[in-house]
């Protein structure tokens, strides 16, 4: 930077030059501490000052800390600490007035706390030192010194001038406090939301209600707010991983993240990169550090779906973790702190793979603490309409779809199926019907083959009452779509399927319909003020 020293009172030409230059300097720069420290370099250099400093006030308000200096290291930075009332300085921060030395070897105050002076230098010196103010709040301080060329008058000018960029600074900072607790804020929040919009999510998923299903959920709560290791168990599809996530989204660690790990899907090697991350050059191909999922998870939950298929070399290192808490990226010596959950889940007869010697007993005692046991599909039978209607709902609203009525005979095909791939299984064949469906009723024909090959077939009816039942079927389907449009007004069905109000009230007298139930609240509301009010019997002739 090209400097043009001043020797002489503060010339209005340069005090403008170095503004213009100070405002450019807080453009350009978007760092407080480099921004700071390049306006002290602009002071020097176009005013002839030396050993400019920027004290700000710290977190307690009490003590000034350094904010820049030039020409001192980071290590004096931080040692270079004021207390409020302490010296020139922390007589600026407490009055909030401006302080002017003629000469420091004068002045028994004046502290060298940050820069060394010696005491020839303290006889010529000169010292300004100006307030950052905010309003009525003093916020740091900005000093310089002076090599001595100025007279008494030239100070008091230089006061008032350095008074000027001071309150230039004030602003800034105050802007950058205003952003960051902006920004905090709104972390803040979008944490407050993530974690309200997860647990509500995980709340509608846990569709069921069977003694079974509330069980589990029961299991959920009781565990949630502890640090407990939990091991869920069932068959594949039962949605073990949904249990994981309900038990991380109700815990105190809902906020931090939720890490899924599928050690099925790893060989050794890999499990323990993915696991516990690497450094550089730790093996062929490890082209830069990667941190793994136990150090992702930090403070929230790391789920290992598939436990049972870890590797006996792998289950040593984890059952370390679990003790230990600790842990190494392969190829580093530097210990890290596992602050994690760990919920595993598995599958596989963890009993029966001990007895063979293929699973640690130590590491089963481990992470066996709290079991949830998830029942298969087939043995809860009546959570199957709550769970398809749940899922008729979701595809539905995925592929923009109206919604349609699950039918009596589609809930009986889909509770007489086994259901050997469990709830992931209903959910894919769900998906399939409503792709298929396009009317307001699904019907049997829209499930997938594969249901109806393994449904058993009931005694063969009539071809007379099959028909019966189809045309039963269409027209409650119809009825139903019609009364929905028309919020329940039997006349306007009538109107619109072409028949008259007597034979749609017939139909729905024999469907079990009743078209109340689809009267909005507001047609609702119009029927009941347009009643008549009962008065009571009339008077008897006094004759």
């Amino acid at each position: 930077m090209h400097c043009d020293h001043m020797t002489g009172g503060c010339d209005r030409t340069i005090e403008l030059m170095v503004l213009r230059k100070i405002c450019e300097t807080m453009v350009h720069f978007t760092g407080q501490d480099e921004l700071l420290q390049r306006i002290l370099s602009v002071l020097e250099c176009n005013l002839g000052l030396i050993r400019g400093t920027i004290l700000l006030v710290d977190s307690d308000q009490e003590h000034l800390i350094v904010g820049a200096a030039q020409g001192v290291d980071e290590t004096a930075k931080l040692s270079a600490v004021y207390h409020r009332g302490e010296g020139i300085v922390g007589k600026v921060l407490t009055t909030g007035k401006a302080v002017v030395v003629q000469r420091i070897a004068d002045e028994p105050e004046f502290q060298s706390r940050i820069f060394e002076r010696s005491p020839e230098w303290r006889k010529t010196l000169g010292f300004v030192c100006v307030p950052v103010r905010l309003s009525a709040e003093t916020i740091g301080v900005l000093s310089v010194d002076d090599p001595g060329v100025r007279e008494p008058a030239d100070l008091g000018e230089l006061k008032d001038f350095l008074g000027i960029v001071a309150r230039l600074i004030a602003h800034d900072v105050q802007y950058r406090r205003q952003l960051k607790q902006a920004r905090e804020a709104l972390e803040s929040e979008n944490a407050r939301l993530r974690c309200l919009v997860n647990t509500q999510a995980q709340q509608r998923k846990m569709a069921g209600t069977s003694d079974a299903i509330r069980q589990v959920q029961m299991l959920i709560q009781q565990v949630a707010a502890t640090q407990t290791t939990v091991l869920i168990r069932g068959e594949s599809g039962t949605g073990k991983e949904l249990v994981a996530s309900a038990i991380h989204y109700s815990s105190p660690r809902a906020c931090k993240p939720f890490v899924r790990v599928n050690c099925a899907a790893l060989n050794e090697n890999l499990f323990e990169s993915e696991l516990f991350g690497h450094e550089k050059g730790s093996f062929t191909g490890a082209a830069t550090r990667r941190i793994g999922r136990m150090e992702e998870a930090f403070g929230g939950t790391l789920f290992l779906d598939e436990v049972g298929d870890i590797s006996s070399a792998m289950q040593s290192k984890l059952l370390r973790v679990l003790q230990e808490r600790e842990f190494e990226r392969v190829g580093g010596n530097e210990t890290l702190t596992a602050d994690v959950r760990i919920i595993a889940a598995t599958n596989r007869d963890l009993e029966a793979a001990m007895r063979t010697g293929a699973f640690r007993a130590d590491l089963y005692y481990r992470i066996n603490v709290f079991p949830i046991h998830l029942p298969p599909l087939r043995k809860r039978p009546g959570d199957i309409p709550v769970l398809t209607g749940h899922f008729v709902q979701k595809y539905a609203n995925l592929m923009t779809k109206p919604q349609p009525q699950v039918a009596t005979e589609t809930l009986r095909v889909l509770s007489a199926y086994a259901w050997p791939g469990n709830v992931r299984e209903l959910e894919n064949c769900i998906e399939y019907a409503v792709l298929l469906c396009s009317g307001s009723l699904l019907l049997p024909e829209h499930l997938p083959q594969s249901l109806h090959a393994n449904v058993p077939v009931p005694c063969s009816p009539s071809d007379d009452t099959r028909l019966k039942s189809r045309v039963r079927l269409m027209e409650s389907a119809v009825l139903l779509d019609a009364l929905k449009k028309r919020n329940g007004n039997v006349c306007a069905v009538a109107r619109e399927i072409g028949i008259t109000p007597r034979m749609v009230r017939y139909k729905l007298k024999n469907l079990s319909i009743d078209p109340r139930q689809f009267a909005n609240r507001n047609t609702a509301a119009r029927r009941h003020r347009a009643a008549p009010v009962a008065l009571g019997p009339a008077p008897q002739d006094a004759t």
